[in-house]
């Protein structure tokens, strides 16, 4: 109950003239760089964080958290507009986002993904208020082996739980951990896979990646259609966005298992990405007979967006409570927060209480504000399908290749867009599916490192996944999303043949 006291005395800073207007701004900034692929939130939170020095921690900290939040929101818009996730996020939302918005719904699905993303970011703000006082302890068991079974469940996750052939998972999981080891391996400080070229020392951006993956993908698809753009809108009205959110209540039960799992990925390090997949997989995986996945199908949006936005507030936990930022976001801030002469982990709460429960306060209210916006600019948002797409498609090869060259201003990421772009391209036609590369990219590089580092605690042994309790169980879940569903599978399969044998 101490922390809910705190709580109050946070909204007393919090609900400021001054610092609700920070909060408008920071959101619409977040909106505009979630809506710009290759921007990204923790790019810009980057270039936000020179702005603040003349400001006092709170207030600068409001700002920064504010745009995170509008970034998580905006990066929904153009994976359910063009199929472009503006987030790496969102990538999960275009599966049944943009089906949904080609099939003349885009009010409905951006009011799905924003109402959605609303309820999953203020649960995650609940965790917060709730855990912060025990978070530290319990944070202080995960050591590298706990990492690696966080990481290694996800990849399982879509295995077993994917649409897709099992193998076709596999090779798709291979070639994005293939993708993310090059350049300088950080634990033994060889290099891997550069080919000679200085540029690919700091390894392949996981942003490029997805920019010509989803966006110029996208594009060449289209294009083979018959410049036909995809997303034919229909009538915008107030009362399709009221409609929708009359509709919500219908998936309360995706709504709280979306909110959990993203909560844990939040806490640990798996991060909004991992959680909006790995959520995403299991809705399909419970999900009622009806419209199948990847059409538009309602669940398939509340899922990612519930879980990701539960996942991005939950990473700011560890970084506040121990110094242990578990997305890119919160280690910018993290960063911010030490050029401002403040350390990050269990003495901050003592120390600078004003400064800690002020930020919590402004996760509610911020939130809300988001909500609130995003909600006014969906006729907007959605308005953009009635471009017709000779105007939109050179448009949005321009927004690929210039978001692709804000990341690192290099001209050789735009080579690797086209190539990631034909690679898209090449896997939507052979069936192959993306979102697990795109996974395995994103937690490669922190999964190998995890594993390096528990192999030299172990001296190679790989009992070191099963040497405590906690570790111990992760794994085995992770083993079991495997070998479960394909072993009901296998059951079905041997049971239809002696049926059919029996009916001889």
């Amino acid at each position: 109950m101490g922390n809910f006291g705190l709580l109050l005395d946070g909204f007393q800073i919090a609900l400021t003239p001054y610092h609700i207007m920070l909060m408008v701004v920071g959101v619409m900034l977040g909106l505009i760089v979630g809506v710009l692929p290759g921007l990204g939130a923790p790019n810009g939170v980057s270039l936000l964080i020179p702005l603040t020095f003349s400001m006092d921690p709170v207030s600068a900290i409001i700002l920064l958290a504010s745009m995170y939040w509008g970034a998580l929101f905006g990066g929904s818009t153009t994976s359910i507009l063009f199929n472009i996730p503006g987030e790496p996020s969102s990538v999960a939302t275009t599966f049944d986002g943009y089906p949904m918005a080609r099939a003349g719904q885009p009010t409905r699905a951006l009011t799905l993904a924003f109402m959605s993303a609303g309820i999953g970011a203020l649960a995650g703000v609940v965790v917060i208020t709730l855990l912060s006082s025990w978070a530290a302890s319990f944070a202080l068991r995960f050591g590298a082996p706990e990492y690696f079974a966080v990481y290694f469940l996800a990849f399982c996750a879509f295995v077993g739980m994917g649409s897709a052939a099992p193998l076709k998972t596999v090779v798709s999981l291979g070639l994005g951990l293939l993708f993310s080891t090059v350049g300088m391996d950080t634990v033994t400080g060889s290099l891997r896979l550069t080919f000679g070229l200085d540029v690919l020392i700091g390894g392949i951006s996981f942003l490029v990646v997805v920019i010509g993956l989803f966006g110029i993908g996208e594009i060449l698809a289209t294009v083979q259609d018959g410049h036909k753009f995809r997303g034919l809108s229909s009538r915008i009205d107030l009362r399709d966005v009221l409609r929708t959110i009359a509709e919500l209540p219908r998936y309360f039960t995706t709504v709280i298992r979306s909110c959990a799992v993203g909560i844990w990925m939040g806490i640990t390090p798996g991060g909004p990405t991992a959680a909006s997949f790995m959520s995403y997989g299991i809705a399909r995986q419970c999900s009622k007979p009806g419209q199948a996945f990847g059409s538009g199908r309602a669940e398939g949006i509340v899922a990612p967006e519930t879980a990701d936005h539960s996942a991005g507030t939950c990473a700011m936990l560890p970084m506040l409570a121990l110094g242990l930022p578990s997305s890119a976001t919160a280690a910018v801030m993290m960063g911010g927060l030490m050029i401002w002469g403040l350390t990050p982990g269990p003495m901050l709460f003592t120390t600078k209480p004003d400064f800690v429960w002020g930020l919590i306060a402004s996760m509610y209210v911020s939130n809300i504000v988001g909500v609130i916006l995003v909600l006014a600019t969906v006729p907007m948002f959605a308005a953009l399908l009635r471009i017709p797409f000779s105007i939109i498609g050179p448009v949005i090869v321009a927004i690929c290749f210039v978001g692709a060259y804000t990341v690192s201003s290099e001209t050789f990421d735009l080579w690797l867009v086209l190539v990631f772009g034909v690679m898209g391209f090449v896997f939507n036609k052979l069936e192959f599916p993306i979102a697990p590369l795109v996974l395995a990219m994103v937690l490669g590089h922190k999964a190998e490192n995890a594993f390096h580092q528990s192999m030299i605690i172990s001296d190679g042994s790989l009992g070191v996944f099963f040497s405590n309790p906690l570790v111990g169980t992760i794994t085995t879940l992770a083993l079991a999303l495997v070998v479960v569903p394909q072993a009901v599978k296998l059951l079905s399969r041997l049971r239809r043949r002696g049926a059919a044998g029996s009916a001889h």
